[in-house]
């Protein structure tokens, strides 16, 4: 596959009607079925999700131009989490295999805030995410046994 680059929105509740829009506006279909909080099994000792929550959308994705996906979620107050510029658009980069991840994560990461360093995630991917020193949010994947 090689490295693929993407936009990933945050959306306060509202990604659903967001990405139908795009949709619209793009002429294009969901590249797959939208993934739902509920959809999810979340680690032990997570917060419960009350049922407006658990229909928010945790993943969806447009690919709005060829070889560009657009990718959303509806960020979960009940998880601390709040929108705001700097966290409403990020720029994700998939990669073939967790060296690479590695790599860049480290030079991206000196003066980085609002950083996750590279874990396996519940979703089956290697994960991170950070703000760059100049304020740029990246967010990174790669397979796990890769």
């Amino acid at each position: 596959m090689g490295r693929r680059v993407s936009t990933y929105l945050n959306f306060e509740g509202n990604c659903e009607e967001a990405f139908n829009f795009y949709a619209q506006a793009f002429s294009v279909d969901f590249s797959d079925p939208i993934v739902r909080f509920d959809d999810m099994t979340f680690p032990e000792g997570s917060p419960a999700l009350d049922s407006h929550e658990a229909n928010l959308v945790m993943h969806t994705q447009l690919e709005i131009v060829p070889g560009h996906l657009l990718h959303g979620t509806d960020m979960l107050r009940s998880m601390g989490h709040e929108l705001r510029v700097g966290n409403n658009t990020t720029i994700s980069v998939d990669f073939d295999n967790k060296e690479d991840l590695d790599s860049v994560f480290s030079a991206l990461a000196p003066d980085s805030t609002e950083r996750v360093d590279p874990i396996p995630q519940m979703w089956g991917a290697y994960w991170a995410v950070l703000l760059d020193r100049y304020k740029i949010r990246w967010m990174f994947n790669a397979p796990f046994g890769n």
